[in-house]
């Protein structure tokens, strides 16, 4: 059986780096503040919704959710995102996905301040990713596999690395946080060829699909450490990830598993941008 990177570790030691630093805030009459956007009740975003509100309450950073129907538009979510942008007392905002088809998730994203985006949606957060210049943050998932690979003590300079998946949310930006600290990357999409006779080559395979359990055995070689990044139904109803645990998980050297992997580090990295932000802000 392979050795299983827990997300657990990473996330507890991400958030004990943050106390002294939310203390000193706290002796500046600072509390560091996330105010969270939601429309609507998506089974998916309340569940984030909940697991950033448990990672921040640990670290003892205040939380505030803002909550539309369903039904809102372009409009009424600028309202908010204005309101939370002009409010001192917010260092942090992260707006929830999915939003409604009728709302314009640029327009959205464009109004967002980009020293208070702390999920990396803004183009000046991304071009601090790409170019290595500009304000905002990095987007916490890509954040959270470089810092669940660190600490399970998995050299990334010359690896070679693999990720499935080119979204920018994920594929693209973790891309790119891999090759600045030397690792050799492949990144796959839906239009590449033989993907798995890629992924057999890597020494780090990053499954980013969004495809329940769409890694098997072929795609796998003995020597590997896996992070599985997707969230996705399974067929019988449970959550499962990219990968198909139960068959590749004794073919490989480690792997983590979903749940319980890489978002339980996502969410502890979101509130280490929090607490940057309210380092930073005013």
């Amino acid at each position: 059986m392979s050795e299983l990177l827990y997300g657990a570790p990473a996330a507890q030691a991400i958030l004990a780096s943050l106390e002294d630093r939310i203390q000193a805030l706290h002796t500046r009459g600072r509390e560091p503040c996330l105010a969270m956007l939601r429309c609507g009740e998506d089974p998916g975003a309340l569940s984030y919704e909940r697991a950033a509100a448990r990672s921040c309450s640990k670290a003892g950073i205040q939380v505030r959710s803002v909550v539309l129907p369903w039904t809102a538009g372009t409009e009424d979510l600028l309202r908010a995102v204005d309101r939370v942008n002009g409010d001192q007392s917010v260092h942090g905002i992260l707006v929830l996905r999915p939003l409604p088809k009728q709302i314009d998730t640029q327009v959205i994203f464009r109004r967002l301040r980009h020293d208070k985006d702390v999920d990396g949606i803004t183009v000046p957060s991304l071009a601090r990713v790409f170019v290595g210049r500009g304000g905002g943050f990095a987007p916490c998932t890509p954040e959270a596999c470089i810092a669940m690979l660190d600490h399970y003590g998995v050299p990334l300079a010359g690896a070679r690395v693999v990720i499935l998946g080119r979204s920018l949310i994920v594929g693209r930006p973790l891309s790119m946080l891999l090759v600045a600290r030397d690792a050799t990357v492949t990144l796959c999409h839906s239009r590449t060829r033989d993907p798995a006779s890629l992924c057999r080559e890597a020494d780090i395979l990053i499954a980013a699909a969004g495809k329940a359990e769409f890694v098997d055995e072929s795609y796998v070689n003995p020597h590997q450490i896996i992070l599985d990044v997707g969230v996705n139904e399974g067929s019988d109803g449970t959550i499962c990830g990219d990968v198909a645990f139960e068959r590749v998980s004794p073919l490989v050297r480690a792997i983590s598993p979903v749940p319980r992997g890489v978002g339980t580090v996502t969410t502890a990295v979101l509130a280490r941008h929090v607490v940057e932000a309210a380092e930073t802000l005013f």
